[in-house]
This record gives structure tokens, sequence and C-alpha cells, in this order.
């Protein structure tokens, strides 16, 4: 028996290794047929790089996976980093012939001050003399604002050139909140601190509409102006077509109007390019990603080096791991605070940009953050360069350094403070029939103590409002001295031009919120000019993830991320925040500098 037994286990445990052995072995293989499929392709003469505007464009690029398919992911991610990279790239090697922008019908386009940036180092490529071809079956207006630089734009005759100007919607969750038996205890400082209103109106105030309108239309002016003058039209007639909405007509109005150049199918555009590069019928033309143009490019490394530190996402005290915020990018308080310390210590790094894309978030979380900068600061030059936004939050962080850059639609500003705490004893006590009964030793021991999943089974009574409120103000007091201190200007006038009001950058340089309007290229520049440098390196932080952090840590959330972005559809983002409002936190960490809810600008 002792013998059966014996070879019985033996057996098991053979079976068990042999299993794991096979499981490896086949990792590996499957690592490297997939490796063998994506590496780099080699640029060769007449090579075109082409651009594929499909997805979403982020801060930076993720590093690859070749696991991303097999978990789900079909989003597509593409770097604003490594696009940049490879359009300057392509400007300088002789390799390259031009560039083919190809736009999918699922571009989700990116923020506006992304787009611009993007934008304008097209113009800038244009400059080598070298040329860009466009082609898509549906252009948004995201894609087609980029887009409308290109020597020739080419739709398919079944297209659609989406063209209707810019709007935004705020979704208002008061009423729904109200059936469910939940209201809100607000507190705030700031008139056009518009972020709580979704949860106690209905409708924009006439301050939030009113600096809403204001924002929107300095976009819509920039985008119509840039695009009036490379389709050589008049903003006129740009608004005009935008009023007929030119979607809905026959594609030939596209080419009447000046929109685009000629209609074709996607066989037909590749015979254009084919005459454009000199090629004979048939034979294939020699595409080139940003990714692979980028790893072949020559780069000199200095010992003297300006870093680029990336701060994109919301900033706050600890990133969440509810699944509705799979997928998100935070600014984290700690992980930035040591990052920065590591820097400030490099005696290597001369410089350093700080790259910032963000609504804001916790206040306190920014104003550890603001801190660590200022140290930062006081041995080595700080150049902040926004991105698609750097307001409430966002702009704390960025207030101290030695100058700062934004784009002309950066959103910015939003200098106010607010917090939000849920009431649910309607839902707690009546609907749920769920009760307290509570002992406590001083007048306050309770205080945020009863709560069911995060939500208050009580109100806060007259006096713990009064004391919240004047944590809320005492936070507005030290953000206002913060930008007053860093912007050299009076609190007073801070004050004036704060009040929760969101800015773009055009906006933003005339009341001094800024210093110029500029690219990231031309905030490293500034860097290297303060730091007294002619010859330097570029390094970016904080390195991006290796591939197998990225497949066992981050894939797993990129699942969730594109089942629930596929579940909510357009609501998911507006979700996505009141979760994140609402999600179970301590009282004092409720307090937020962040830009007004989720306005989603089309």
């Amino acid at each position: 028996m002792k013998d059966f037994l014996k070879y019985v286990f033996a057996t098991v445990v053979g079976i068990g290794l042999a299993c794991l052995l096979l499981f490896v072995f086949s990792l590996i293989s499957l690592v490297g047929m997939t490796a063998s499929e994506s590496q780099t392709a080699a640029v060769t003469k007449g090579s075109v790089l082409r651009i594929n505007l499909a997805g979403s464009i982020e801060e930076r690029a993720a590093a690859g996976n070749p696991f991303a398919a097999l978990m789900g992911e079909q989003f597509e991610r593409n770097g604003l980093d490594e696009l940049l990279a490879a359009i300057d790239e392509a400007a300088t090697n002789d390799k390259v012939e031009g560039i083919y922008m190809e736009v999918g019908s699922t571009f989700a386009g990116a923020t506006p001050a992304m787009l611009q940036e993007l934008r304008q180092a097209l113009l800038k490529y244009k400059e080598s003399g070298k040329w860009i071809y466009a082609y898509g079956d549906t252009y948004s207006q995201a894609a087609y604002y980029l887009t409308s630089l290109a020597d020739k734009i080419v739709v398919n005759p079944q297209g659609i050139v989406d063209w209707h100007g810019m709007g935004g919607a705020p979704m208002f969750f008061t009423e729904a909140m109200k059936k469910l038996g939940v209201k809100m205890q607000v507190f705030k400082v700031g008139t056009f601190k518009s972020a709580v209103e979704p949860y106690i109106l209905t409708e924009m105030s006439e301050a939030n509409r009113l600096q809403t309108e204001s924002y929107i239309n300095s976009i819509w002016d920039q985008y119509r102006d840039e695009v009036a003058q490379s389709r050589k039209l008049t903003t006129d007639e740009l608004d005009a077509l935008a009023d007929s909405l030119p979607a809905l007509h026959p594609t030939e109005l596209l080419v009447e109007s000046g929109l685009v150049d000629t209609l074709a199918y996607l066989d037909g555009f590749k015979e254009l390019l084919r005459v454009k590069l000199g090629l004979k019928e048939k034979r294939p033309i020699r595409f080139v990603a940003p990714a692979d143009l980028v790893a072949a490019a020559k780069h000199k490394d200095q010992k003297a080096r300006v870093a680029v530190y990336y701060a994109y996402g919301e900033i706050v005290d600890q990133a969440s791991t509810n699944p509705l915020s799979a997928g998100a990018t935070y600014i984290e308080t700690m992980p930035t605070i040591r990052e920065l310390q590591k820097l400030r210590k490099d005696d290597k790094v001369k410089a350093v940009v700080l790259r910032v894309n963000s609504p804001g978030g916790s206040a306190f979380a920014s104003e550890q953050i603001w801190h660590e900068v200022q140290l930062l600061k006081a041995e080595k030059p700080v150049v902040v360069s926004m991105g698609g936004m750097a307001a409430s939050g966002g702009y704390y962080i960025s207030c101290g350094a030695n100058k700062i850059f934004a784009e002309p639609s950066t959103l910015t500003g939003s200098i106010g403070i607010f917090g939000m705490i849920p009431d649910g004893s309607e839902l707690i006590n009546d609907k749920l029939g769920l009760h307290f009964d509570v002992v406590k030793t001083n007048k306050h021991s309770d205080f945020g103590a009863q709560s069911v999943m995060g939500v208050l089974a009580r109100g806060f009574d007259e006096s713990e409002s009064a004391l919240m409120q004047g944590m809320i103000e005492r936070g507005y007091d030290t953000f206002t001295s913060r930008v007053a201190a860093g912007r050299g200007i009076s609190q007073d006038s801070v004050d004036v031009i704060g009040q929760g009001r969101v800015w773009t950058g055009e906006q933003a340089i005339k009341i001094g919120l800024v210093d110029q309007l500029g690219n990231l290229e031309d905030a490293i520049a500034e860097a290297a000019k303060l730091a007294e440098l002619e010859k330097y390196s570029v390094d970016r932080y904080p390195a991006q993830p290796d591939f197998f952090t990225q497949m066992f840590n981050t894939k797993k959330e990129s699942y969730f991320d594109e089942h629930l972005r596929a579940s909510f559809g357009e609501l998911y983002p507006f979700v996505a925040t009141m979760q994140k409002m609402l999600q179970p936190q301590r009282i004092e960490q409720c307090v937020y500098a962040r830009l007004p809810y989720e306005l989603k600008i089309w």
C-alpha cells in the first residue's frame, strides 16, 4: 500500500512538473513569436511614416506587451511623446520621404491642447519641404483639425468629415441622487468653482455658463483660424460650413467647399501615394511606424542633462484600486515626491521640465508636491510645460516654477477649493431602514463615523458645517498665497483671477498665470537656457515599466477598463468621476482642488 501511494504521489508530481515546464516553454515560445512579429522594422530609403489616428492620444506611450490582445485590450493608445519624437525625426531623416496620416473611425482624439501641440509639430515638419498625405473613411472633428494641414486630404466617396463647431455638456446627478435619498453637503470657495454643480443643481449657474462659453469660444476660434489658414478658407466660410453639418451632406460637397481635396477608395489613395513616391504599379509602399522611427534615431548622450518629468492624471494621495478607475493615470503623492527628490540629488541633471497634464485632485496632495517642487527649484531651474490641462491642483503644483509655458488651448487656472460629503440619511434611515444609536464622550466624537459604504448616515450639524467651511477657506488662502509667491503678484490680485475660474492658455498669459505660449520643446530649451547649457541630453522620467511589470500589473486593469468603457459608453467619464467623489475616505481627504466636473468638449 505504501509503495502504491508512493508511486501515485510520484506520478502526480511528475505530471505537475511536466505541465509547469510545458507552460513555461509555451510562454517563451509565444513571447518569441510575438516579439519576432513586432520587432523594429528597418527604416529604408523611400520610407513613409504612417501615423494611425485611431483610439486615443495619451501623454506617454506605454511599453509594448505581446499579451495585450489576449487580455482583451482593443482600444489603441498612442503616446504623444512618441508621435512628437517620430515627426521630429522624420523631418531630418533622409530615408523618410513623407508622412501618411491614416484616419480611423474610432479616433477619440485628446484634449484640444494636445492636438494643438501635435499639429504644431506637423507644421514644423513641413518646413523641411517634405509632404503629408491624409486618408480616412470618417474624419472626426479632432482628426480633421490635425489633418487639415496635409498637402492632400482624401476621403472615401461614401465617407464623412465631421465639422460642426464646439460645445460642452456637463451631466447633472442631483435629481438622480434625490431619488436615491442622497444629497451632497457642499463647501467651497470661488464663484466659478463649479465642480460641485452636478451634485446640487440641474443646470449650469450663470457664472459657470459664462466661463464655459469663454474658454470654449477661445478654443474654437483657435481651431477655426488654424484650419482656415491651412485650407485657405475664411473663418466665415468655416463657420457657415459648421452650421450646415457637412457630415450629413453628399461627399461631393466636401470637395466643392474646400474641406478636402479629392474622393477615393483606399486602393485609389495608395495609388496616389505610389505616384508621389515614384513607385511602379503595385510596388509595396515602405511604411514605418512611429515607434520604429524613434528606435532608429541616433541620440547623443551628453554629460549635462535636462530632465523631463511627466506629471499627468488626477492628483491623489494614493492611487485607487477600484475597477472604475482601471486604466486611469495618477499623480500619486509619495511616488512623485520620491522621483523629484532623485532629480534634485542627481548632479548630472542640471534643470527639470515638469510636464503637467492634470485636472487637479486632492488639495493636500497638491500642497505636498508643490513643496517638493520648491525644494527642487532651490537647487536647479524648474520650468513647467502645460499639456492638455493644468487646472486647480494641476496649477497648484505648477505655480512656483521659474517659468510656465502653456499651449493656447490649455485649460488652466481654476484656483479654488471645494469639499463634498454625501449625506445619505434619507437613503439609509428611511429607505433601507438602517439606524445608528450612538454613545460618545465628546460633542463631535461621531463626526463622520456613522456611514454605510462611505455614505454618511447623518448630515452635519451647524457647527460641523462651519468648521468644514473654515477648513476650505484656509485651503483657499494657502492656495492663493502659493500662487501669489510663485507669480510675484499680490494675493488679492490672485483672488480676482482665481475664484475657481478656468482659463485657456491664450487667456491666462494676459492675466499673468503663465509666462509664454509654447510647447514641450520650447520649455526644454528655456530650461537649458536657465541652466546655461549649450550641449545637453534630454532624459524622461519616471522610467516606463518594463515588459513583465506591464504584463502582470497593468493588463489586468486594462482588461477591466476595456469592458467598463464598453458598458458605460459615453457615460464612462461621468460615472468614473462621480465614483471617485463618493468613494469611502476620511473627511479631511474630501477637500479638492480640481477642474469643474467632467466636461466633454466635442
